[in-house]
């Protein structure tokens, strides 16, 4: 952490101008763009300090969305999906608009409801190279893609991979009503005449997605 300034102090915490939310070291935070048409920054403070005049700043580390970082948004990217940069910064406390909460990517898939304040964070960012950490992640499905929250896949009762409906020529409706899945892998040839059926899961259960994960 670093050092206090001469002539300011550290505090403990920060109330939101104009509302009863206290910010925390810790907390992570909506703060105020420049341009009022952008979505707010996500960010978390690091620090919180004030001045002699009682000016109070806070250091944060931000968040970036995908489509801010140097490879821009891909398919697997869920919509609430944030990278933990190491791009730190001094604001003015007066630009927090709000308080936000970033979730594991674990817990983020636990939730039955997502709200407008949750978000979730699965890689380390490097501002400056456009680097991630981890570098490589289990991919699913014939695409071979990363797991993306907001879309439905199936699990195969055979090889318990997981599919995305389309990879596997059928549409979500169609997906959610049947009750089995084979992949066309496990399909034997007794099976061939078989309709596909699928149970309308995600990757969630840790119990439910060791065979068969590779790494990209």
């Amino acid at each position: 952490m670093a050092k206090t300034k001469p002539g300011r102090k550290d505090l403990d915490s920060y109330t939101i101008k104009g509302t009863n939310k206290i910010v925390k070291v810790g907390d992570c935070v909506l703060m105020r763009p420049a341009d009022s048409e952008k979505q707010p920054y996500v960010a978390r403070v690091e620090k919180i300090e004030a001045d002699h005049r009682n000016n109070v700043k806070v250091r944060v580390r931000w968040y970036y969305r995908p489509e801010e970082s140097i490879g821009g948004r891909r398919q697997f990217h869920g919509a609430k999906e944030l990278f933990l940069s190491d791009h730190y910064d001094v604001q003015s406390a007066h630009t927090i608009e709000g308080k936000c909460v970033v979730h594991s990517f674990k817990n983020y898939t636990k939730l039955e409801n997502v709200g407008a304040e949750d978000y979730f964070c699965r890689f380390e960012y490097k501002a400056a190279t456009g680097g991630f950490t981890p570098d490589r992640v289990a991919v699913y499905c014939k695409c071979e893609m990363p797991y993306n929250p907001d879309d439905l896949m199936v699990q195969c009762e055979g090889c318990k991979d997981w599919f995305h409906p389309s990879c596997m020529g059928m549409s979500i409706e169609q997906a959610k009503k049947l009750d089995h899945f084979l992949c066309s892998d496990c399909i034997s040839e007794d099976d061939a005449k078989r309709s596909p059926n699928s149970i309308p899961v995600s990757p969630l259960s840790e119990t439910k997605v060791e065979s068969k994960r590779r790494k990209r």
